[in-house]
């Protein structure tokens, strides 16, 4: 037992940082998620999810299908120490029928880093999960990408992010060039240039000092560009049409800091991390369902449970319920309560993670993210606590499903991994099951056609059982109390079915037959989400 003053458990909280890297798919948010391991130490090697060929693939890209199709589709936790912050970084799915996955991601961190093509600007998956960002009221670091390609203007993807996201923007470096013509980054916020190819423009050394007027003492190589007086108009510029630069407004959401830079080349991103972890905030007080407020130095241990992945190795067919920490310290054998069911229980066994390697973690603090070993006690939205006081923390966002299939076992003969494929799948949040109401033919529900997919393929090669999918389309799902649900209230165009709960629902074939029952029984109350 670790005998921690509330000062020392303080101490120890306030070096954790715990942030998401979000982005439209491909804007290169695993890249750069590899680039700061490097810093940090923790892989010697970036893989790239493009070097197929040699059969290097990023190290936080562990799924198989992954690999094959140079995506991710679930969220990767890695943690590692960089100057003298212990760093949890959340790298999330970028394709938006795992959106879901992100959404619940984003409830377990403190900041998201949002990175951006610069040859494309804002585009629409984005969008979408800024909206959470901006929600949660947390904040928002922009890195515009890929800056080593020819891209877009830097004032057009400065305007465009502010007009699309309605956030205001500061810009804490400026690209002189980009593409075959990038020379460097002209950096406001600490009044120098970072070279691009500092051995062929600065004698190897990487910065690039100015003076007070933001110029170059002296004569200098990069000074006879004609690039160099152009960043010099634009800098001055933005020094005085700019927005300014508030910590107080960057802390509340309101104030993006923007840094160009290239993951791909590894251009920008150390100045990004080093700036970013300054202002990047400390874990803060979570709240609860009655509305109290959690700190993060309390004594008592709390956290709740916002994943969970069935075969992470694939040699021992695990399943790890990703917890993040909200209060207190967690040792191994700690004794807790799970809130649900007001049920006790030992944490024997847990992990921490990097990428696809895992350590056994034996304590950890609040905004630490770790893994529990789980046997099937665990829920996504779960609160487990200490003390006497129940404690449970706010719900989840749940997703109604839109896409829906029957599925049934190629082999009859493998029921059993049919059934333990499926119910441990389903408990990983990314699809739904459902039953019909009088055959018990297996139902699955899903954002997207790509939940399907990976279902697929991970039934085959995690469960060994093949499966037959037969598509039944867009559908509306919507609950119903079993105390107005009558069975002949089923048609055609609304199937009756049940949840994995036993809860009675309808699957409307579209708005209008939806609109039709609710003439029929105008007395019957349909809800969205349970």
């Amino acid at each position: 037992m670790i005998n921690t003053s509330k000062k020392e458990l303080k101490d120890t909280v306030e070096t954790r940082r715990t942030f998401a890297i979000i982005s439209h798919p491909d804007a290169g948010k695993t890249t750069i998620t590899e680039q700061m391991l490097l810093f940090g130490g923790a892989i010697r090697q970036a893989g790239t999810v493009k070097a197929k060929k040699t059969g290097k693939f990023a190290k936080s890209d562990w799924m198989e299908i992954e690999k094959q199709r140079g995506i991710s589709v679930t969220s990767s936790v890695m943690q590692f120490d960089y100057q003298g912050k212990r760093i949890n970084i959340l790298d999330t799915p970028g394709h938006e029928d795992f959106s879901e996955d992100t959404y619940r991601t984003l409830m377990a961190v403190d900041a998201a880093v949002m990175v951006v093509d610069s040859s494309k600007g804002i585009e629409e998956q984005t969008k979408k999960l800024f909206k959470v960002c901006r929600m949660r009221g947390i904040p928002i670091f922009t890195f515009m990408n890929k800056l080593d390609r020819d891209g877009r203007e830097p004032l057009d993807l400065i305007e465009e992010l502010e007009e699309v996201l309605e956030i205001d923007a500061y810009p804490m470096n400026w690209p002189i060039g980009s593409g075959k013509t990038l020379l460097g980054l002209y950096d406001l916020y600490h009044n120098r240039i970072e070279a691009f190819r500092p051995e062929v423009i600065n004698k190897g050394e990487r910065f690039i000092p100015l003076n007070e007027d933001g110029e170059i003492d002296g004569d200098h190589p990069i000074k006879e560009q004609s690039l160099y007086d152009q960043v010099l108009e634009e800098a001055l510029l933005l020094k005085e049409a700019g927005n300014e630069f508030s910590e107080t407004a960057i802390s509340n959401g309101e104030l993006t800091p923007v840094f160009f830079g290239s993951a791909l080349t590894n251009f920008g991103v150390q100045t990004f991390l080093e700036t970013f972890l300054n202002f990047a905030p400390e874990p803060s007080a979570q709240k609860t369902e009655d509305d109290t407020m959690v700190d993060p130095a309390d004594s008592d241990f709390s956290g709740f449970i916002f994943k969970i992945q069935a075969n992470m190795d694939p040699k021992h067919r695990d399943r790890i319920a990703f917890l993040r920490i909200c209060s207190g310290r967690f040792e191994r054998g700690i004794d807790v309560t799970l809130s649900r069911l007001d049920k006790k229980m030992r944490l024997s066994n847990s992990t921490q993670f990097m990428a696809e390697s895992r350590e056994s973690v034996t304590d950890a603090v609040a905004g630490d993210i770790i893994g529990l070993y789980d046997t099937g006690n665990f829920q996504i939205g779960d609160t487990i606590y200490q003390g006497k006081d129940k404690v449970t923390f706010k719900p989840l966002p749940q997703f109604t499903p839109e896409l829906f299939m029957r599925v049934d076992p190629k082999n009859v003969m493998k029921q059993k991994s049919f059934h333990k494929g499926i119910n441990q799948l389903v408990q990983e949040g990314a699809i739904q099951l459902y039953k019909a109401y009088h055959t018990e033919d297996y139902i699955i529900g899903a954002v997207g056609q790509l939940q399907f997919e990976v279902f697929e393929h991970r039934m085959k090669n995690e469960y060994n059982s093949e499966v037959v999918m037969t598509p039944l389309g867009n559908k509306i799902a919507r609950w119903i109390d079993p105390e107005q649900l009558d069975e002949n209230m089923g048609s055609s165009r609304n199937m009756l079915v049940r949840d994995r709960f036993d809860n009675p629902l309808f699957l409307f074939e579209n708005t209008f037959a939806m609109r039709w029952f609710n003439d029929k029984y105008p007395d019957v109350e349909l809800t969205a989400l349970l």
